[in-house]
């Protein structure tokens, strides 16, 4: 078996059709997508269209609320999404569970963690620092999804960052996100986890895309307050 995880697409079109493109050629049995659809401002309503086609969505990410409306917050955003969007989406977002387990219960996908999709699952908050979550906290974040109880593979975004520890034999990864990166290398990310012999792996992708072209759509059509940030995002693969 052979799964290919997504997310943080965050309306990022050409992203997304790239690494569209990279996922079928590896030829995956099945597509997952963990959230963070359409918050964004490089085509999403393009970026939708596809996710809605090629890669629906399986868990609910925390914009994803925001887009639905379960949690207030940056309604100017929000009006202009829905305004690109069909107007089904917001109930469909908010539909979603928080987790999904999959393979027979071996995988476990969620956007931030299993609990919440606004929480870290691998990093963890300190006053205005963030270190690497220690394994008690990864743990108990994990909500049940044990070794013992079948479990093998987590995987996570939200936190725009590449990541894989073991967790008392649960290997946890976050998949990096397809837009708005946070290390200064603007190239979309996916995982592919392939299931070879009873053993989970996880392979790391990442997708160059046309990031000027993405960015200069963002300057064109998103609203005044966010174009320049979210061009700038993207070409720099960081956050302004």
């Amino acid at each position: 078996m052979r799964l290919a995880v997504l997310g943080d697409v965050h309306g990022n079109h050409l992203a997304l059709e790239a690494v569209l493109a990279d996922v079928r050629e590896a030829a995956p049995d099945r597509v997952l997508n963990l959230g963070d659809t359409v918050w964004g401002a490089a085509d999403p309503g393009g970026a939708w269209a596809l996710q809605r086609e090629y890669a629906p969505p399986s868990v609910r990410g925390n914009t994803d609320e925001r887009v639905a409306g379960l949690r207030a917050g940056k309604e100017t955003l929000r009006a202009w999404l829905l305004a690109q969007l069909p107007p089904e989406v917001p109930g469909l977002l908010a539909a979603l569970p928080t987790f999904l387990d999959v393979a027979d219960g071996e995988v476990r996908v969620a956007h931030g963690s299993p609990r919440s999709p606004w929480e870290d699952l691998m990093l963890t908050e300190v006053g205005e620092h963030t270190r690497p979550a220690r394994f008690r906290e990864v743990r108990e974040r994990l909500g049940g999804f044990t070794f013992d109880s079948g479990g093998r593979v987590c995987v996570v975004g939200h936190t725009h960052r590449e990541m894989l520890s073991v967790v008392d034999g649960v290997t946890v990864v976050n998949a990096g996100p397809v837009s708005r990166q946070k290390d200064g290398l603007p190239l979309a990310r996916w995982v592919l986890l392939p299931r070879r012999q009873g053993t989970w792996a996880a392979e790391f992708r990442r997708t160059a895309y046309d990031v000027e072209a993405a960015a200069t759509w963002a300057r064109a059509h998103a609203p005044a307050s966010l174009a320049d940030l979210e061009a700038q995002w993207l070409t720099q693969g960081k956050e302004p």
